[in-house]
């Protein structure tokens, strides 16, 4: 299996003059292996969405590179499949029709397509929707449609931008724990961001916690409260232990630390 290697990467957006210039990430290193659930973190502003469009391939570097396996991330690829905030599917195709669309795309026969978009769609709980249109469908149901269309070109990792942002709570966790399920079954990598510190700690194996811009990765865990809710299936029993309520309290402490020095900084050039 192919791991991701992010090598002294940076990313400086352009302004019209100099002085305008967005520092968004400052020398990013990070390796994500065959089987990981990394989840990153951070103040508003910490570039982890920055991250995300790099290992997309949506955006270049200005400094270093990222790997996959031994190829160069250069551009989008069906090796990397992509779950937006927003679902982003086809309102006008059914079920099926969007679960399969990437395979369509890549000229795959009919049949065989649709046997394979049927068996992710199995996978996220959709097998009985097949031919409902997506706006017969809840949100967390759309959300679904979307893994299931993610999952279907067989990509060698999963990346996710705060997928559940929009979601109720209950809903949300529903899908939290849907993903885990979906990540046990196929041990494809998995690169998640959110702004929820329960979120990312019940579903990484690895959290990062990124610095207020220039984003940079200032803390890394490596964490099991993902396994351990697989191994029992009581999510309450995983986020109410004594040592996630001290997790999340260490990681909010740090967040709410970097919160404040950046209003300072921001205060103090104002």
């Amino acid at each position: 299996m192919e791991n991701l290697h992010v090598n002294g990467v940076s990313v400086v957006y352009p302004g019209r003059h100099a002085g305008d210039r967005v520092h968004a990430l400052d020398n990013i290193n990070l390796n994500i292996n065959s089987g990981d659930f990394v989840v990153a973190l951070g103040a508003s502003g910490c570039g982890k969405t920055t991250l995300l469009n790099l290992m997309a391939g949506f955006i270049s570097p200005s400094t270093g590179e990222l790997l996959l396996g031994s190829k160069k991330v250069s551009g989008p690829g069906s090796d990397r499949g992509v779950v937006f905030q927003k679902h982003a599917l086809l309102p006008w195709l059914n079920v099926m029709e969007n679960a399969e669309f990437g395979l369509k795309l890549q000229g795959i026969p009919k049949q065989k397509r649709r046997e394979i978009a049927a068996k992710n769609l199995a996978l996220v709980g959709l097998q009985d929707f097949h031919e409902q249109m997506i706006y017969q469908l809840s949100g967390g149901m759309q959300q679904r449609v979307g893994i299931a269309r993610a999952l279907t070109c067989d990509p060698t990792m999963l990346l996710m931008d705060e997928p559940m942002a929009a979601l109720d709570a209950l809903t949300r966790e529903t899908i939290q724990e849907l993903l885990l399920d979906v990540w046990q079954k196929t041990q494809k990598m998995f690169f998640f961001i959110t702004h929820s510190v329960d979120e990312a700690l019940f579903l990484a194996t690895r959290l990062i916690v990124m610095s207020p811009r220039p984003g940079r990765i200032t803390h890394t865990y490596e964490i099991a409260f993902n396994r351990k809710f697989l191994a029992c299936r009581d999510a309450r029993a995983v986020k109410s232990s004594a040592d996630f309520i001290k997790m999340r309290e260490t990681v909010l402490s740090i967040i709410y630390g970097d919160e404040r020095a950046a209003e300072t900084v921001e205060a103090s050039h104002g």
